[in-house]
């Protein structure tokens, strides 16, 4: 699957820090461009960087090492053979090892002191490892005692913890500890510290990793016998050499001094326990490092969320409703969690990726990733939050693919319990995925339990994704957020602030959509269809033989909490507690949820089918000759070039020819051939399902549509009037699109478009009056035709918002509540799609209808009375007279005339009273 090569040196989110920077005190490394504090009471252990590499995993009981040649000096240390066992096994290990080492010359770590290695796990492979590392890097050999052997294990290696001392301990058949807490052979090389002041041995922490990133992994055995976080036996382990040893990774850290740790002057069992303690930890972020925190631990944050303060008191007034005992209630408590929670597994999200590679490469022409190195350079040291566009299933799954592949540790992945299918959520949990019910409400026990593994997740340093949109979006805009999810993440880190939270924005863009056909019967009025695990089998040969064209990830600008919280509560930093909501809380939570959707907005990315479904769909009969579509490409070509959105988004570099080609290659055009020129055409249903990918940018082209339509019905208008106006209809545009700037900068755009529209010669200036006077040609050329077709997407927004102007003056002050006048204007904008006009399915979504009531609430152009009806006064005459300029005579009387009465079946009065034409109709013409 063609995506972009990965940078060198951005193996996973969390990079290690450069070698001379402490390690990181989060359970996270922190990035190499922000190195973190030490930890407290750690021994200096810088943490280096390095290439990704898969999991760490060494493997069997140890065995002792032979006697040899004794090390008073490097030199003659580096002279001496290995044991005989050694050579013998290691000549039959090396065909299927090969080695990378980091850094590239460990030997600058050799100042001439004696060297004892320190390995996380014994086991024979790891010590022949460690054997042949060393001898090529040119360091003193693990397999030769120290001078004086005061490890007394004639070797100069050792290892924090011990494995399974046998298969039956592994199984847990019998009693036995799985892991040593420290080594024995540490403390005795401690106290030879103290006994001999002269003795001063370089301990060298040394991680091996036995398998690659997971994109170079060769086959389907190699995926499987990867290594993860869990302990492995003898026969796993010898697989993954077999299999995955030619991508081996050994990691020599920086050395540690025992003199000056013994120098602390601390209790022998003290000292042991701490150098224990910062090697333990200095390997765990080694490891982090590379395959990410340690996911697969479902019991231990269901352990934490059921003893956390909030849902113990949630299960004892549980109790007590149900007039049942505590355990029953705390057994309700833990089968929620259970229910909730992500069960994380290594090996199976390795083998997804092993799958879906194949799958993305028979169903997708590539897929794309923008700016993904911008967001590895943010956000080292940061808790992510992961906040994409939602419009299809595959949604989550492309994300964490990509994730994946490009070394990145997936995220935790809220999803509706719709999802929870048999086989499929099981996997889906496994891959992440944590699970929750459509609606809390009438539920306190799920709410705290739900709320409380949100917070456990934020507060451990998990990455997360949820969608704010709250399910797909059915008619390609983005949706307007719930803020449900946000509200949690935002406590959970008011609660316990210990990790900075980013949120990232994703922008993900189709060329066509899974559930195109699902969502052609939805917008037609039938009822969504039940997710089932028949529907998904049923569904696969069909996917698997279809050509969905090329999918793009862009990642777009982050946002960073702390800087919300400053910026609009002037938050200190201090805990606020979970029973405490400030006033400030609700407005900051609306905020962050409106700039992150405008952020997404930012990142789109214009397709070839964008494109098309802008052109094609401005037409009566959704059909265009091929140079009027050739022409109307390049027009919106030449406006995202000239007046850019925003540095994040991405254009396709296709021609006006390519992107026809690309159309008809994928079904999505039709071509007539014809003497006089071909015709080029798109069918009914695909005209709907066009809809979909043209609401994906709509946003991008709102300046010029808006100069468009001003002069749909106007011949000349003058500059100052177009930005008059502009500015008092921004506000609603702003809502419905989540659109950047405000009404200045809007205006600003429409100067800088309206200069392209002169160049390209769709207006020409004519006076210097009002700012400049700009006029259209005259009758139907194609100057016109171009201008027509470029305004026709957003004139149906401003048809909405005279309907509901329309209704609510027909009906009058005080008549109408806020839910009445939705479903009034829902009404008006059906029959006119009926009787007048083919229109977009979210022509007449209630949704919109709401969000522009609410806008007008805040403008304080209506407002709610001491009956909860809508009031207003003269200015929203107003507003309907501005409206007169974009929206023609014709079209005006009939949305009056349809325009429901809340008295009457029907309206046939006019809703507004008429009035003699502006200036500006009167110096139009309506050709």
């Amino acid at each position: 699957m063609p995506t972009r090569p990965d940078s060198p040196r951005q193996p996973s989110l969390f990079d290690a820090p450069d070698a001379a920077a402490p390690a990181a005190d989060a359970i996270d490394p922190a990035g190499e461009a922000l190195p973190t504090p030490p930890a407290p009471e750690a021994a200096p252990l810088p943490l280096p960087g390095f290439l990704a590499a898969p999991e760490p995993s060494p493997a069997d009981a140890a065995s002792a090492a032979d006697a040899g040649a004794p090390a008073a000096a490097p030199a003659r240390a580096r002279a001496a053979k290995p044991p005989l066992w050694a050579r013998l096994l290691g000549w039959l290990l090396d065909p299927w090892l090969k080695l990378e080492l980091e850094p590239e010359a460990p030997g600058e770590y050799d100042d001439g002191r004696l060297v004892c290695y320190v390995l996380e796990d014994y086991g024979l492979s790891n010590a022949l490892i460690l054997e042949r590392a060393c001898r090529e890097a040119g360091l003193p050999p693990p397999l030769q005692p120290i001078p004086g052997d005061p490890l007394g294990r004639k070797r100069a290696y050792v290892a924090l913890s011990r494995r399974h001392a046998n298969a039956l301990q592994a199984l847990g058949l019998v009693p036995g500890p799985e892991h040593r807490t420290h080594s024995g052979s540490l403390a005795r090389l401690l106290e030879a510290h103290r006994k001999d002041p002269a003795l001063d041995v370089a301990l060298v922490p040394v991680s091996i990793f036995v398998g690659q990133a997971p994109n170079r992994s060769s086959g389907w055995f190699s995926v499987l016998f990867s290594e993860n976080w869990t302990l492995v036996g003898r026969f796993r382990r010898l697989m993954a050499i077999l299999l995955n040893g030619r991508d081996t990774l050994v990691q020599f850290a920086p050395p540690v001094s025992l003199r000056e740790i013994v120098a602390e002057g601390l209790e022998p069992e003290r000292t042991v326990r701490k150098l224990s303690r910062v090697l333990r930890t200095h390997f765990r972020r080694v490891r982090e490092v590379v395959v990410g925190p340690d996911l697969s631990t479902r019991r231990m944050l269901v352990d934490k969320v059921l003893a956390a303060d909030p849902v113990r008191e949630a299960i004892a007034d549980q109790a007590r409703r149900d007039k049942s005992t505590h355990d029953a209630a705390w057994q309700k408590a833990h089968a929620y969690a259970y229910e909730i929670a992500a069960d994380y597994s290594h090996p199976v999200v390795r083998s997804a990726s092993f799958l879906l590679n194949g799958v993305w490469n028979r169903i997708y022409r590539g897929v794309l990733v923008h700016h993904l190195d911008k967001f590895k350079q943010a956000a080292p040291g940061y808790e992510v939050v992961y906040v994409p566009s939602h419009r299809s299933h595959m949604d989550y799954l492309l994300l964490s693919y990509l994730l994946y592949t490009h070394g990145i540790v997936p995220p935790h992945i809220f999803a509706g319990i719709n999802l929870n299918l048999p086989v499929v959520g099981t996997l889906l949990r496994k891959g992440g995925a944590f699970f929750a019910r459509r609606s809390f409400k009438g539920n306190a026990l799920y709410s705290a339990v739900f709320r409380e593994y949100m917070a456990q997740l934020v507060a451990g340093g998990y990455s997360i994704e949820y969608f704010i949109e709250g399910g797909r979006s059915r008619t390609g805009r983005l949706l307007p957020p719930k803020a449900g999810s946000l509200a949690m993440t935002v406590r959970a880190y008011l609660r316990q602030p210990s990790r900075p939270v980013l949120f990232q924005p994703v922008y993900i863009g189709y060329e066509k959509l899974m559930e195109g056909r699902s969502y052609l019967d939805e917008l037609s009025g039938k009822p969504k269809e039940k997710e089932s695990i028949w529907q998904l089998l049923l569904g696969i040969p069909k996917v698997l033989r279809s050509n969905f064209g090329q999918v793009v990830v862009n990642f777009g600008e982050p946002i960073r909490l702390d800087d919300v919280l400053q910026a609009h509560a002037g938050w200190d930093g201090k805990p606020v507690p979970e029973d405490e909501k400030p006033a400030w809380l609700s407005d900051t939570i609306d905020e962050l949820a409106q700039a992150i959707q405008v952020n997404v907005n930012r990142a789109a990315d214009v397709n070839p089918i964008n494109l098309l479904a802008l052109a094609m769909l401005s037409t009566p009969r959704h059909a265009m000759g091929e140079a009027d579509l050739l022409a109307q490409i390049a027009l919106a070509q030449t406006l995202l070039a000239d007046v850019p959105y925003a540095e994040h988004v991405t254009v396709t570099p296709h021609t006006p020819q390519q992107i026809i080609a690309h159309g008809e290659e994928i079904g999505t055009l039709s071509r007539t051939p014809h003497p006089l020129g071909d015709v080029l055409s798109v069918d009914g249903e695909a005209a709907v399902l066009l809809s979909y990918f043209r609401n994906n940018v709509l946003h991008l082209f709102t300046a010029s549509a808006w100069i468009a339509v001003c002069f749909l019905n106007n011949r000349r208008m003058g500059r100052a009037q177009l930005q008059r106006l502009g500015r008092a209809l921004y506000p609603f545009l702003q809502g419905e699109l989540f659109l950047p700037w405000d009404e200045d900068g809007f205006a600003e755009r429409i100067d800088r478009t309206l200069e392209v529209f002169v160049r390209e010669g769709l207006l020409q200036r004519v006076g210097d009056d009002d700012g400049g006077i700009y006029q259209r040609n005259a009758g139907q050329t194609d100057e016109v035709f171009r201008l027509r077709a470029h305004g026709h997407a957003l004139q149906q927004a401003f048809e909405r918002y005279y309907i509901a102007i329309s209704v609510l003056v027909k009906n009058g002050p005080g008549k109408l509540s806020a839910g009445e006048l939705e479903s009034l204007c829902q009404l008006a904008a059906q029959r006119l799609a009926l009787l007048y006009a083919n229109t977009a399915p979210e022509f007449f979504d209630k949704g919109l209808f709401r969000g522009f009531i609410q806008k007008l609430r805040e403008l304080k152009l209506v407002w709610a009375d001491g009956n909860g009806k809508l009031a207003f006064d003269e200015r929203l005459n107003g507003w309907a007279k501005d409206a007169r300029v974009v929206l023609g005579r014709e079209l005006r009387h009939t949305i009056e005339k349809i325009s429901p009465d809340s008295t009457r079946t029907t309206g046939e009065q006019p809703a507004l009273p008429a009035e003699p034409p502006g200036p500006s109709q009167a110096s139009g013409d309506a050709s």
